[in-house]
């Protein structure tokens, strides 16, 4: 396997820049996710390590080779689209071979290497068949199954799980996450949603308008974003935000809304200080929010809008004075449409963005 570092890696389209400056190092064996809402260049980012977009400027290197000027077929990479791309006339077996095939490989080589693959993806029994006799998630295995048998340095995945269905997707996921953990490949899987993203990457790339926001392990993006963007897109349901006001009494840090009164931890405290008389950005995952056991002086006041019981859990939608807020609480809270709720949050796990920059304070 290989390493594949970006330097300074721009693309654009006429008047469109749709990457801009990528810097990044995927490591030997790494699994890296990029995420991000359509249209960031996440996509486009990918299609330009495999070779099928052309860069304007910059450098891609996998292994030791710089590979900006070679065709795809010379870059020892494997992709699996999210469209299948299966030869609809071949064979299960036939699709696998294909492209050692045409790379002049023996028999018995293919043989083998088909047969392996098929076997960690559990699809021996299907070689036999063609794609229209195979369901959704067979059809994906056997495009990883295509991937697998060329043994490339590197995998590329473009949404791969898209097509299928939620509960089928969980199943794939898994069996990615078993997959890497077994083959010990480097990988770049591209996907617009962040509970994958959070599921499979040993790391995870934010992106947005073509500019990497943040890099990083997946609770590390969770408990420490870099600003208000990365914030509100990684967890589900995504994280509150409401404008606060920042003052001191008695020595001590509060935020202060309509409907709203919080104490800050001490460990936040101080680069709070800063704000002091301003205006700032607070953010609350839905699970630091508590139904409150009593009138305290600090703490939320919300009415109930709407309640989504989950089974494990309820989520109730809440207006916090002009702001609409959702927490995550346990199934055994009775909380009813239109009913007046006092809600606690957990102090050291709040978070604050400057209200011009939108990063963290």
């Amino acid at each position: 396997m290989a390493q594949v570092v970006m330097k300074e890696l721009n693309k654009k389209y006429d008047e469109v820049h749709a990457v801009k400056d990528v810097n990044l190092h995927i490591r030997d064996k790494e699994f890296v996710v990029l995420v991000g809402p359509s249209g960031c260049g996440k996509s486009t980012t990918l299609r330009m390590v495999a070779g099928l977009e052309e860069i304007t400027g910059g450098e891609i290197v996998i292994g030791d080779r710089v590979v900006n000027d070679l065709p795809p077929k010379d870059r020892d990479i494997a992709m699996v689209f999210q469209n299948y791309a299966l030869y609809p006339h071949m064979t299960v077996y036939d699709n696998m071979a294909f492209g050692l095939k045409m790379r002049k490989f023996p028999k018995t080589e293919i043989e083998k290497r088909v047969q392996d693959a098929a076997d960690i993806l559990g699809i021996r029994e299907l070689l036999k068949r063609k794609p229209r006799q195979l369901s959704g998630g067979q059809r994906q295995r056997v495009a990883v199954g295509r991937a697998i048998v060329r043994h490339p340095q590197v995998f590329l995945f473009d949404e791969p799980l898209s097509n299928l269905d939620a509960k089928l997707r969980v199943q794939m996921r898994v069996e990615l996450k078993r997959l890497h953990d077994r083959l010990e490949t480097t990988a770049i899987y591209v996907t617009h949603d962040q509970v994958e993203a959070m599921t499979l990457g040993d790391r995870v790339v934010v992106m947005k308008d073509g500019w990497i926001q943040q890099v990083g392990e997946p609770l590390e993006l969770y408990g420490k974003p870099a600003n208000k963007f990365v914030a509100g897109f990684i967890g589900s349901p995504a994280m509150n935000f409401a404008e606060a006001t920042v003052s001191e009494e008695g020595g001590s840090v509060i935020v202060t809304n309509p409907g709203m009164r919080i104490a800050v931890a001490p460990a936040r405290a101080e680069r709070l200080r800063a704000y002091k008389g301003q205006t700032v950005t607070l953010g609350i995952r839905p699970e630091d929010l508590h139904i409150a056991a009593g009138d305290g002086r600090t703490g939320i006041d919300a009415v109930v809008e709407v309640v989504e019981p989950l089974g494990s859990e309820i989520l109730l939608d809440v207006k916090v004075g002009s702001h609409v807020m959702v927490a995550r609480v346990e199934p055994t809270v009775r909380a009813k449409v239109h009913e007046k709720i006092r809600l606690n949050v957990e102090p050291d796990r709040l978070h604050f963005f400057d209200a011009k920059t939108e990063a963290a304070i």
